[in-house]
């Protein structure tokens, strides 16, 4: 079967379409933002109080290695969600102020710190942990360097 093609700015769309206006203009067409700003500060607050409690959780599950849950396995597992969902909403406010590369190693010893510490968790040698954190945060910070190199110029603004 033979259909008509539509004609770019036919008469379903007078201006024509977003795409053909989005490549004219050299500019990338933002994608729609679903959210409103109400719902954005609340996400920057519970995605890394979520996070912290899955953290502190984990810690605590590593941390009495199958035995019996007592006080002091709580206060580790709360201490440490305290402190990874403070760490992590600080750094999601302070580190897109930084330099790329700043932005980069902030978030590497982040996650290496926190690997680092549930990797000791587990009954394994310092020495062991901390290799393998260091590879943990080597990737991370192939990973956010490329990521922030290709997104953002010298001066750390975002290129669109």
């Amino acid at each position: 079967m033979a259909h008509a093609a539509p004609a770019p700015g036919g008469t379903s769309r007078p201006g024509g379409t977003p795409e053909i206006a989005a490549r004219e203009s050299g500019r990338r067409p933002r994608p729609p933002d679903v959210f409103d700003e109400r719902t954005h500060r609340i996400a920057h607050i519970a995605v890394p109080v979520v996070l912290g409690l899955v953290y502190g959780y984990w810690v605590a599950a590593d941390s009495r290695q199958g035995g019996a849950i007592t006080g002091g396995n709580l206060l580790l597992g709360w201490l440490s969600a305290l402190v990874f969902a403070v760490v992590c909403i600080a750094l999601l406010t302070l580190a897109p102020r930084m330099p790329r590369e700043v932005h980069a190693l902030l978030w590497t010893a982040f996650t290496g710190i926190a690997f680092g510490f549930v990797y000791v968790q587990t009954g394994h040698s310092v020495w062991r942990s901390a290799m393998m954190s260091l590879i943990v945060a080597g990737c991370t910070f192939a990973t956010f360097f490329y990521r922030y190199y290709t997104r953002e110029d010298a001066f750390g603004h975002r290129v669109r």
